[in-house]
């Protein structure tokens, strides 16, 4: 996160009474989620307490229904909870209002989608640029920032190819890409191998284990277990619950990651 931005983010989090945490990153509450259905109530996310630390690489897993779409859209700021609180980086946002949450996903999330999300007719250059368009970074500067992003993805030599030009993994790059570029306190990505082959799932997922590696807290929410074992940190849900929680070999019943 750069330099305004953290400023902004202390000064929120001051003003709310709430002192970040030292290395903690995202805090969950007794975090509940229930959505109602005519007369029916729907507990999607049951009394989830967890933490997770600045540049931990996590893996959220589970069957359909467990809950993880549920805690991963709490943890991106996309939806509220029921019930609970959620702290990310020592300012609540389990209580902010729709505009408030869309501040704090544009500064604080950088979010990878199965789907890619790029716009089609605009080139990936353009398609980096938007969360810096959106934030109103002028022309010259978020132009330098995205081209940055790009070359962290190797792909600055594409930056001028529409979505069409590029292959499927390339454009996962490009999503990649602009979820770095506004420097957030962490990236979010959801199955974000599930539209590519094998081996172009294996590559993105080597380019995580870098980003990782440079600093970057990653959450990746996957029903692959090969793609979670990328990460050094599973946690594993059961019917809104935390069923597990720990390092990849011990959740794994293994001795160790890949």
């Amino acid at each position: 996160m750069s330099r305004d931005d953290s400023a902004a983010g202390a000064g929120t989090a001051a003003a709310a009474g709430v002192a970040p945490p030292d290395g903690v990153l995202i805090r969950l509450e007794d975090l509940g989620k229930v959505y109602r259905m005519g007369a029916e109530e729907v507990h999607a996310l049951r009394d989830v307490t967890l933490e997770i630390r600045r540049n931990e690489y996590v893996a959220i897993v589970g069957p359909s229904g467990s809950g993880k779409s549920t805690l991963m859209n709490l943890i991106g700021c996309l939806d509220t909870p029921s019930s609970g609180r959620y702290f990310l980086n020592g300012q609540m946002v389990s209580g902010l209002e729709d505009d408030d949450l869309a501040r704090i996903r544009n500064r604080e999330i950088g979010f990878v989608f199965q789907t890619f999300n790029l716009l089609a007719r605009a080139s990936a250059l353009r398609n980096v640029e938007l969360p810096l368009i959106y934030r109103g970074i002028p022309s010259e500067e978020r132009r330098e920032r995205a081209l940055r992003a790009l070359e962290q993805v190797g792909l600055s030599d594409r930056r001028k190819h529409r979505p069409s030009e590029l292959s499927g993994g390339q454009r996962q790059r490009v999503a990649i890409a602009r979820a770095l570029v506004t420097e957030p306190s962490l990236l979010l990505a959801d199955e974000p191998t599930g539209n590519l082959d094998s081996t172009t799932s294996a590559e993105i997922m080597d380019l995580f284990d870098r980003l990782h590696a440079m600093g970057n807290a990653i959450i990746v929410v996957t029903h692959e277990r090969d793609i979670a074992l990328h990460a050094r940190r599973v946690i594993a849900l059961h019917d809104g619950r935390v069923a597990r929680d720990g390092p990849v070999g011990l959740v794994f019943g293994e001795g160790g990651g890949r």
